[in-house]
């Protein structure tokens, strides 16, 4: 799944809003809108029936039913309704100006992880990114881009495949680190990451923290002794909660590394671990089931093996999972309402955010 990790370039306070001209992600395939549909790999979601909700109900390559976080914050602030995949022969001059995704499903702050399922590390897509600053100074011209990409919010959500490829389902990392030193070792990466997109321009930062891995359908397939009881794995979620902890200590000293950032942790364990246990309590939401995903059996169905063949459950609004790894589009809207909430207004003291709510797209009108 991910760590969420927000990168907002320097923005000059006095500008009226939009304040974001473009949105630019990186990550994983929770943030993947598309990306892996041109590379030679079998992890792709271009198929039934992922993207049934997604608007003209098509299977862009995004690995839930319907839309990410990305589009959803991407159209709260006035950027554009949906971000495109980079990788996209297509995109006019208008959708790379605006913010396109890096992103490719099964990525990792450790290469490695990529490494198992032929896909782009976060390195390589860093350097897509340097491609594509040249091609937004081809559009607009040095200067303007420079402006534009110091102005952009980067989004990043990496870090649960690290956990899950290396460490608990083919454990290659634990020949050679126990979790706390795999631990520290992604936290290095991750600092090293931010110091290239610190150097590329970037200044404003927001990082979550991991999500309960653990409570992922697949984890609590793979960890069940008993089918009939479905339990979260609590060494994972305790994992992960230690993994945050250390997080939001480390963020104040990377801060102070890079004069003129502002880096803020955000929790994403909360909501998502507050779906799962209270379901009830969500305003406007019922999630029936939070075990299990919503295509074919959701006990381990996902990518290719989420398929024509394995249709999905009558209700997807009902389902807090998609596909057995993969949150709903109704889980991640109500994540982006959260991270409106929490995260948004730490970005800039003038920040002034625009209730999701008010968005004009699909969903909304359901939740």
């Amino acid at each position: 799944m991910q760590i969420w990790f927000w990168i907002t370039c320097n923005a000059n306070a006095t500008r009226p809003s939009p304040k974001f001209p473009a949105i630019l992600v990186f990550g994983d395939s929770t943030v993947d809108t598309g990306n892996n549909n041109y590379l030679k790999t079998a992890a792709k979601a271009n198929h039934f029936p992922y993207g049934k909700d997604f608007p003209g109900k098509v299977p862009t390559g995004r690995f839930s039913n319907g839309k990410l976080v990305p589009d959803f914050i991407a159209s709260l602030l006035k950027i554009k309704e949906a971000v495109p995949p980079f990788l996209d022969p297509s995109l006019s001059n208008n959708d790379l100006v605006t913010g396109v995704s890096f992103a490719s499903g099964g990525s990792g702050y450790d290469d490695t992880t990529a490494a198992a399922v032929g896909i782009m590390p976060f390195s390589k897509q860093i350097e897509l990114f340097k491609k594509y600053i040249v091609r937004v100074e081809g559009i607009l011209g040095e200067k303007e881009a420079d402006k534009l990409i110091k102005r952009a919010l980067v989004i990043i959500s990496a870090g649960t495949n690290d956990f899950g490829f290396n460490i608990y389902d083919i454990p290659t990392r634990r020949l050679e680190f126990n979790i706390t030193e795999y631990q520290d070792f992604l936290q290095k990466k991750l600092q090293m990451f931010i110091k290239e997109l610190y150097e590329l321009g970037c200044r404003k930062m927001v990082i979550a923290g991991l999500p309960p891995i653990g409570c992922l359908p697949i984890q609590i397939t793979a960890k069940s002794e008993n089918p009939k009881n479905r339990r979260c794995v609590d060494n994972e979620n305790s994992d992960a909660q230690i993994y945050n902890q250390k997080l939001a200590k480390l963020l104040p000293k990377i801060q102070s590394l890079f004069p003129g950032s502002k880096i803020v942790y955000a929790d994403v364990y909360e909501p998502l671990t507050d779906m799962i246990n209270n379901p009830q309590n969500l305003v406007s939401k019922r999630f029936v089931e939070t075990k299990r995903g919503c295509c074919g059996t959701g006990l381990v169905e996902a990518g290719p093996l989420c398929n024509a063949l394995t249709p999905p459950c009558a209700n997807d609004l009902e389902y807090l999972f998609w596909d057995s790894i993969h949150p709903s589009e109704a889980a991640y809207q109500y994540i982006s309402k959260y991270l409106e909430k929490k995260v948004l207004p730490k970005l800039d003291d003038d920040y002034q955010s625009q209730p999701l709510s008010s968005l004009s797209n699909r969903t909304d009108d359901r939740y």
